[in-house]
């Protein structure tokens, strides 16, 4: 069972990250992408373009990893003009301003581990999301009961303030999914045995059951019943892939990430060749899991074994 809400589980290797200290979220990974590519088609080195601006070659090689502390308008005003497309500073200013915000998570240091402090990031700036949880519902599809049931096991030591604090991060997290403007876009494959290990009781799995059953047209729910073996011809393993949408020409606004959680920590891999191995993977449960329709019908026939 992955618990990654926990100051324990610090991240074992977080992949596309030259700092493990600080992982970029969104807006800085594309701002930095950005300025770097603006340099190279400017025919400049690092060390030029600084000196040019007046800045250290580490200062913009922070900046062109998304992991400077902070930017100014100047700076991106000067770096514009020296790579001639001052049309792009406002934009560049845009992506600055975003990346200086506080988010909702930061309010749950204390409950958040590192590693998963990333997801939530890359979470919330998706546009659609693909997961496959072989082994329990994750967070964004837990009920109350079932969240709560699982952290009095796993978090045995903790106060009830600390367990509420840990159900509102999760209540934030499915915000994303219940909004009524743009919804995160999620399709979603559950083992079927998923829905037959019991947490906390029988009412407790039968709300759960229903509550998947119900969940928004946003979320695509999908059943892998236990007779369709192992598609992938292993165990793959819970996974996530995150996508953040495109631009008018169709181009991907920012590379996707998969996100694989452990009982240790968490890694986030963005290799072109990782992510096209994971897409494939989930096509071939999709294609043998139950569809949308015959899902709900699962989902409801097993919450009605739990409590009739």
């Amino acid at each position: 069972m992955v618990k990654p809400l926990t100051r324990g589980n610090s991240p074992r290797n977080t992949v596309s990250s030259p700092s493990m200290g600080r992982t970029p979220g969104v807006p800085h990974r594309q701002l930095g992408r950005v300025l770097r590519a603006m340099r190279l088609e400017s025919g400049l080195s690092i060390l030029m373009a600084a000196k040019a601006i007046g800045r250290g070659s580490g200062t913009l090689q922070r900046l062109e990893t998304g992991h400077a502390n902070k930017i100014s308008d100047s700076d991106i005003d000067s770096l514009c003009r020296l790579y001639r497309q001052p049309e792009r500073a406002s934009e560049l200013k845009a992506l600055a301003a975003q990346r200086m915000e506080q988010s909702w998570w930061d309010e749950y240091t204390d409950q958040v581990a590192p590693s998963f402090g990333v997801y939530l990031g890359l979470e919330s700036a998706a546009e659609s999301v693909t997961i496959y949880r072989p082994d329990i519902v994750s967070g964004l599809f837990q009920t109350r009961e079932y969240a709560e049931a699982l952290d009095r096991v796993y978090f045995v030591e903790d106060l009830p303030e600390e367990r509420e604090r840990r159900l509102r991060i999760r209540r934030e997290r499915q915000n994303l999914i219940l909004r009524t403007v743009s919804p995160l876009d999620v399709d979603l494959v559950i083992d079927e045995g998923v829905l037959r290990r019991v947490v906390h009781g029988p009412r407790v799995m039968a709300r759960l059951c229903r509550h998947l059953a119900d969940l928004p047209p946003n979320v695509s729910v999908r059943v892998l019943p236990d007779a369709a073996g192992y598609p992938v011809g292993t165990t793959a393993g819970p996974f996530t892939i995150l996508d953040f949408g495109t631009d008018s020409a169709g181009k991907a606004l920012e590379p996707p990430v998969v996100y694989i959680e452990s009982y240790a920590g968490s890694i986030h891999l963005e290799r072109p060749d990782s992510v096209r191995r994971y897409r494939n993977a989930f096509q071939k449960i999709q294609r043998v899991a139950l569809d949308r329709t015959e899902s709900k019908h699962l989902l409801r026939r097993v919450a009605k074994e739990y409590a009739p």
